[in-house]
C-alpha cells in the first residue's frame, strides 16, 4: 500500500493517512530557458529513480522553446512527466516552485534546478533520509560534512557572494536556522503532509528560506552533496535578483509593511545627497535665497526618489497604475510637503537662526513618516484580488 499526502493537523507532524495513492514522490523542476539541459536531466532522473512511483513536474517560465523541448523529451521518458507553463512569472522562481508544490501528487516533494548543478542521483538519497529519520524537511547541503560548493561556484566573486549571503541569512534568522548549514540551497525534499503552501509568499529564487521561516517544519535533516558546474546555459543570478533577495530578507524579518518602510527610509536617506547638494550650490555658491533654493532642491530629490522607489520598492505593483499616473502622484506628494516644510524652514532659519542646511535636514525628517504612509496607502496601494 502507498501513502497519500494529506495536510498535517499540526505543523511539523507527519499527518499521513493510509489512503491509496499513485505516487511516492514528485520532483518539481522550475525552468527558465533551460532547453539544452532537459534531455540529460530526464535521462539521469530516469536512471536514478523508480519509474512507477515517481512523477517529474516542470513549472516553466521560459521565453524560448523549452516547453516544446520538455514535451518532446517526455515522450521517451519512462517516468511520468507533467508540464505547467506560466505566462506570467509571478513570484519568480520561488513562485514557480510553490505552484509546482500545489500541483504535486507525491508523498514527498523534491525541488531541484534544471541545470544539473543539483545531481539527480541525490534525489533518492534525500527521500530515503527523510523516511529513515522521520523528517519533515531534508536539505541537500553544500556545507554539511562531505558536501562541496567549489565546483559549481565558478570564480571567487560568486563564492564570496554565496558565502556572504549564507552568513547574513544565518545571522538574521539564527533561531530558525539552528539545524541548517545551507539555507540558500535550492535542492531539498519536503514531506507533503507538513507543507502549508497557502502561507508561502515567495519573492525571487530562495524558496527554501521562505519555507523554513513561514512553515516552520518540525524535524530537519541534511544530506551533503557536491554542487556541480552548469551542464549548459547561463546562470540566472543578477544584480536584480540580488536586490530582490535583500528585499525578501527584509520582508521575512520585519514583515511587509515595516520592510517597505525601511527600504523607503534608505531611499529617502539617499535622496538627502542631491537635495542638500543642490541647496548648498544654489544658496552658498550661486547666491539664491534659501527658500526658492530649497524648492528647486526638493524637485531634484523627488525625481531621484521616484526613480529608486519605482524601480526597487514597488516594482511588483507598477502594473496597477500607468507611469504617468505614478510619477505625477509621486511629484504631487513629494512637493506637497513644501506647504509644511517652507514655513518650518523659515521659522528655523529666520526665527531660530538655525543654519540653512541643518534646518532643511530637520524639515525633511519631519515629513518622512507622513510621505511614506500616503505613498504606501494611496499611490502603490495593493489591489484586492
Amino acid at each position: 500500500m502507498t501513502i497519500t499526502p494529506v495536510r498535517a493537523t499540526m505543523r511539523g507532524t507527519l499527518g499521513e493517512l493510509p489512503v491509496s495513492t499513485a505516487l511516492e514522490q514528485t520532483v518539481v523542476v522550475p525552468t527558465y530557458n533551460e532547453r539544452d539541459n532537459i534531455g540529460t536531466l530526464l535521462e539521469r532522473l530516469a536512471a536514478a529513480l523508480p519509474h512507477g512511483g515517481t512523477e517529474i513536474l516542470f513549472v516553466d517560465d521560459s521565453t524560448d522553446d523549452t516547453p516544446a523541448v520538455i514535451s518532446a523529451a517526455a515522450a521517451d521518458c519512462p517516468i511520468s512527466v507533467r508540464l505547467i507553463h506560466r505566462e506570467h512569472a509571478t513570484g519568480g522562481l520561488g513562485g514557480a516552485v510553490v505552484e509546482g508544490m500545489r500541483a504535486a501528487r507525491g508523498e514527498w516533494i523534491v525541488v531541484m534546478d534544471a541545470d544539473l548543478q543539483h545531481p539527480p542521483e541525490v534525489v533518492s538519497t534525500l527521500v530515503g533520509a527523510g523516511r529513515r529519520d522521520g523528517a519533515d524537511l531534508v536539505i541537500g547541503s553544500r556545507y554539511a560534512g562531505g558536501g562541496s560548493s567549489r565546483a559549481g561556484l565558478d570564480g571567487g566573486y560568486r563564492r564570496i557572494v554565496s558565502g556572504g549571503s549564507t552568513v547574513v541569512t544565518k545571522v538574521i534568522f539564527r533561531n530558525n536556522l539552528l539545524q541548517v548549514s545551507d539555507p540558500m540551497s535550492g535542492l531539498f525534499a519536503i514531506r507533503a503532509s507538513s507543507l502549508e503552501t497557502e502561507e508561502l509568499r515567495p519573492l525571487g529564487y530562495k524558496i527554501l528560506l521562505e519555507l523554513i521561516v513561514r512553515n516552520r517544519p518540525g524535524r530537519i535533516v541534511e544530506v551533503p552533496y557536491a554542487f556541480q558546474p552548469r551542464h549548459a546555459g547561463e546562470s540566472k543570478s543578477s544584480l536584480t535578483e540580488g536586490l530582490r533577495f535583500l528585499k525578501h530578507l527584509a520582508i521575512l524579518r520585519f514583515g511587509a509593511k515595516r520592510a517597505r518602510m525601511l527600504v523607503f527610509a534608505l531611499i529617502g536617506i539617499s535622496g538627502l545627497l542631491p537635495n542638500q547638494s543642490a541647496l548648498w550650490f544654489l544658496h552658498d555658491v550661486v547666491g539664491v535665497h534659501y527658500l526658492p533654493a530649497a524648492i528647486v532642491a526638493n524637485l531634484l530629490a523627488v525625481g531621484w526618489n521616484f526613480l529608486l522607489t519605482d524601480a526597487l520598492l514597488y516594482r511588483d505593483r507598477r502594473q496597477h497604475r500607468s507611469f504617468t499616473g505614478r510619477i505625477s502622484r509621486f511629484f504631487v506628494l513629494g512637493n506637497a510637503d513644501l506647504l509644511l516644510r517652507v514655513p518650518l524652514l523659515a521659522l528655523l532659519v529666520s526665527g531660530l537662526h538655525v543654519g540653512v542646511l541643518i534646518a532643511n535636514l530637520l524639515t525633511l525628517l519631519v515629513s518622512f513618516v507622513v510621505r511614506f504612509l500616503i505613498l504606501d496607502g494611496v499611490i502603490y496601494r495593493a489591489r484586492r484580488p
